[in-house]
């Protein structure tokens, strides 16, 4: 079906609609990665985006129901330059057109990817509206007004208590849309696993008998989450606390740093860290719109991103501490990251 991407700068190009053939709104972001779109289209930390795939062809190797991050796609609409219409790969179930539909995800194709990533490193990440309807300038713009990302972590979280059991230490996670390898990488490890959803209270998690305290990925603005802040402030010296993405973001608040907002984010797997402890650099995998602009007084920064030197990892050895922006879990290198878990039960150890 022939369609319309829109951009809140007035911008519009000419493609078609895939996938589920409506309409769809949302935050223009885009991704640099050459693979791993099927754990991109179920990250929670996605939702209420649109995502721009900077690679031209897109699909190759199908989609499979094992690498799933959580229980369906969570983005808003997908934007590529080409599909491909036969995938290749023993592991492939289902076209990634089937899988759009599957979850009722608009797609958009035949559009200069690249052109559009130009545009949003220029002008920053903006509103956009996927369409196969001629709209007017009102029309155009109500979609615009309506469209609201506020409410996006209780939208991913989880609904109920659950428990992964192991026979290591009992770590409470806030699920502000956790993506399923970082439990697996926590359970791989031996380690016992109570998810809360994510307005649980700081006193809830503590009659709980645990030994620590994990802070999850999750969308959205973390200044926004007061709530959330306000409990993990009555945690601080209570339990160790590891973290990533949001959770380093929210920890941050909650000691009393801040955050800000990037022009265009961090999103794809190649993106390199130093990591300052231990003087070597990783390429990570990321997925984020805010940093850490403020660090707490109570906290050292312990890894920077070499692109832009924003800040992607701190510790508080006197609060028993330690988040980090990016995902050790997503294996862009393909495990270079992952000792970051041992590090955690490191910390949680004491």
């Amino acid at each position: 079906m022939k369609g319309k991407l829109i951009l809140e700068n007035g911008m519009s190009f000419d493609g078609k609609i895939f996938g589920e053939l409506g309409e769809s709104v949302g935050e223009l972001v885009f991704n640099t990665g050459m693979t791993g779109y099927q754990e991109l289209l179920t990250d929670p930390s996605y939702y209420g985006q649109i995502v721009v795939m900077t690679y031209p062809m897109v699909g190759n190797y199908g989609i499979n129901l094992e690498d799933m991050e959580s229980n369906g796609v969570k983005l808003k609409g997908f934007i590529i330059k080409e599909d491909a219409k036969l995938p290749n790969n023993f592991r492939c179930e289902m076209t990634l057109d089937g899988f759009l539909r599957q979850y009722n995800v608009v797609g958009f194709k035949g559009v200069d990817t690249r052109h559009l990533t130009k545009i949003i490193r220029e002008q920053g990440a903006m509103k956009a509206l996927i369409t196969s309807k001629d709209l007017t300038q009102k029309e155009i713009d109500e979609h615009f007004a309506k469209f609201n990302n506020s409410d996006a972590v209780e939208k991913v979280s989880t609904k109920e208590i659950y428990e992964i059991p192991g026979t290591g230490k009992r770590i409470g996670v806030i699920d502000f849309g956790v993506k399923r390898n970082i439990l697996r990488s926590f359970e791989k490890r031996g380690v016992h696993q109570i998810v809360f959803p994510w307005n649980v209270t700081a006193e809830e998690l503590l009659s709980h008998d645990l030994d620590a305290v994990f802070l999850s990925n999750g969308p959205g603005d973390p200044a926004e989450l007061t709530g959330v802040i306000d409990e993990i402030k009555k945690l601080v010296g209570k339990l160790p606390i590891v973290g990533i993405c949001l959770g380093h973001q929210l920890l941050a608040w909650a000691l009393g740093g801040t955050t800000t907002k990037l022009k265009y984010g961090h999103r794809g797997c190649n993106h390199p860290v130093k990591d300052l402890e231990k003087n070597r650099i990783f390429i990570t995998s990321q997925n984020h719109g805010y940093v850490v602009d403020k660090v707490p007084e109570s906290m050292k920064v312990t890894h920077i991103n070499l692109n832009d030197n924003s800040i992607e990892g701190m510790r508080s050895e006197e609060h028993k501490i330690l988040c980090v922006q990016y995902h050790p879990e997503a294996w862009p290198g393909p495990a270079d990251s992952e000792y970051l878990f041992d590090d955690f039960l490191k910390v949680i150890e004491g």
